[in-house]
């Protein structure tokens, strides 16, 4: 760390460690639920979730990939499972031949509905639950502003590519 860079103050510091160290918990607990009731990874159930809430069930590949905040080849990896499992499909886009577009098959949707009830559950007992309503509104309120900073950053899918040196 530079001299010019402020480091962070103990409370800071604080409620750095606490935020992630309750992130890394709650996805630890809502993984091992979802890996128990419906085989899935944790992604898994936020590409499904997302593709039941979107338009006709369907979205962009790169769209997706900037909602679940994942690597492009790691979501490819992730659709691939999805696609074996019959629980999303992938085509080409109609308006744009480079673009891949994922949607959710009966089978997706009826997974998501099977696991959603204790998905709920275990993010109430988890997350919810040990806070006064107050404490949700005020949380809500200071993570959206840090998200929108956070997202107000171009998306990956929007960055280009490293290039990689090529030895001739």
């Amino acid at each position: 760390m530079s001299d010019s860079t402020p480091g962070l103050n103990s409370e800071q510091l604080g409620a750095y460690f606490a935020l992630m160290e309750v992130s890394s918990l709650l996805q630890y607990a809502v993984d091992e639920h979802l890996r128990a009731d419906g085989d899935l990874s944790y992604v898994q159930f936020q590409i499904l979730a997302r593709l039941v809430d979107a338009p006709e069930g369907r979205l962009r590949m790169t769209d997706l990939a900037d909602g679940v905040v994942y690597s492009r080849s790691g979501l490819t990896y992730q659709a691939g499972l999805l696609e074996k499992r019959g629980l999303i499909t992938r085509s080409s886009s109609p308006d744009d031949e480079r673009s891949v577009i994922v949607t959710v098959t009966d089978a997706g949707r009826e997974l998501i509905a099977h696991v959603l009830p204790g998905h709920v559950d275990r993010v109430r007992q988890l997350l919810i639950d040990p806070m006064a309503d107050e404490d949700i509104a005020t949380l809500s309120a200071v993570l959206g502003r840090v998200r929108q900073h956070m997202r107000a950053i171009p998306p990956r899918s929007a960055k280009p590519r490293a290039k990689r040196d090529r030895a001739t």
